[in-house]
């Protein structure tokens, strides 16, 4: 396994080059299987693991505090059996406050809002302290100085040990950063977005409305971050594009109808052929060694997925093996 550092200063931690993705854990997955996912995760090296406080709420028979939930109940399970070195991030800003509401009642990024939602994942985690923390989605009804402010207040009161935010575009990411420079408060460390190695059309929106994809100006603000001594995380959720890479029944959306596509799959089946690795695996590999380095985040269903996941990380390509992927166009 390799891994990676995220964060600065006191809020430095070492993760796993692999995150795994709890979100259908303790709700789509009974408990039995997740903790097994889990088990096997930590056996093989993971140390980062993602979260939300609205997970899943959208699913019938599912709650939002389901993963968070779910998370807490293992941790308690395998007291002194963990690694100290284990992170859990998640979420807030997307909970609804009436069962199964639309994003018009959502709780949002306000203080008030900020604070209930740091307290109600700690109960849920069972937790002191939120490793990771991210504002979920943008709240654009809230100024962002309130929220920069609120999430701030919460790591000077050691509830967060780091921040991150999750689905914000690059500008609105560069003024929360110049908020947060000027005003003396924590700065977002972490990002998380959608990608992937096939790339949809900028001209069609995603069926998935609340997801954003990482482009051309979020990367570039996170090289330019780094260069600047700012050391600033990507965390890419989606990365196998829910099964499409491998399963002859997960057709891909509209957005990656294009040219390109074709393209980019005849060279991913090119290098897993010369490497002996599943197109996942590839995808996954060719991720870690991005530029800038990328943390795949990948939600798994079965333990199996778990292991090829976590080969994964020990997969390095050649040379001419990315560029045979970076210039499949």
């Amino acid at each position: 396994m390799r891994y990676r550092t995220i964060g600065t200063g006191a809020a430095r931690r070492r993760v796993s080059a692999v995150c795994l993705g709890a979100m259908k854990l303790g709700g789509d997955i009974d408990d039995a299987t997740s903790f097994a996912i889990l088990d096997r995760f930590v056996e093989a090296g993971g140390t980062f693991v993602d979260t939300a406080n609205n997970y899943r709420f959208w699913e019938p028979g599912c709650t939002p505090d389901d993963s968070e939930a779910l998370l807490g109940r293992w941790r308690a399970a395998r007291v002194g059996d963990l690694p100290d070195e284990l992170v859990i991030a998640t979420k807030l800003g997307a909970r609804p406050t009436v069962p199964g509401g639309q994003q018009d009642t959502w709780e949002g990024l306000s203080r008030p809002a900020v604070r209930a939602a740091a307290e109600g994942s700690l109960k849920r985690l069972g937790v002191e302290r939120l490793d990771l923390y991210y504002p979920h989605v943008e709240d654009r009804s809230v100024p962002l100085e309130e929220t920069v402010d609120a999430l701030s207040e919460l790591v000077d009161a050691g509830t967060v040990g780091m921040l991150g935010a999750s689905n914000h575009t690059a500008w609105r990411l560069e003024r929360a950063r110049g908020l947060a420079e000027a005003a003396g408060r924590h700065r977002y460390q972490v990002l998380q977005l959608r990608y992937s190695y096939i790339q949809p059309r900028a001209d069609l929106g995603l069926p998935e409305t609340a997801h954003v994809h990482a482009n051309s100006e979020h990367l570039d603000f996170v090289r330019q971050e780094n260069a600047a001594g700012r050391d600033t995380a990507v965390v890419a959720y989606t990365p196998l594009l829910m099964g499409a890479y491998s399963r002859s029944d997960r057709e891909l959306s509209r957005a990656y109808e294009h040219p390109g596509t074709a393209a980019r799959l005849a060279a991913l089946d090119d290098v897993a052929a010369q490497v002996g690795a599943t197109r996942n695996q590839v995808v996954l590999s060719w991720m870690i060694d991005h530029d800038p380095p990328i943390i795949p985040l990948v939600g798994v269903s079965k333990v199996a997925h778990v292991d090829e996941a976590m080969e994964a990380a020990d997969l390095r390509l050649t040379r001419a093996q990315r560029r045979t992927l970076d210039e499949a166009a």
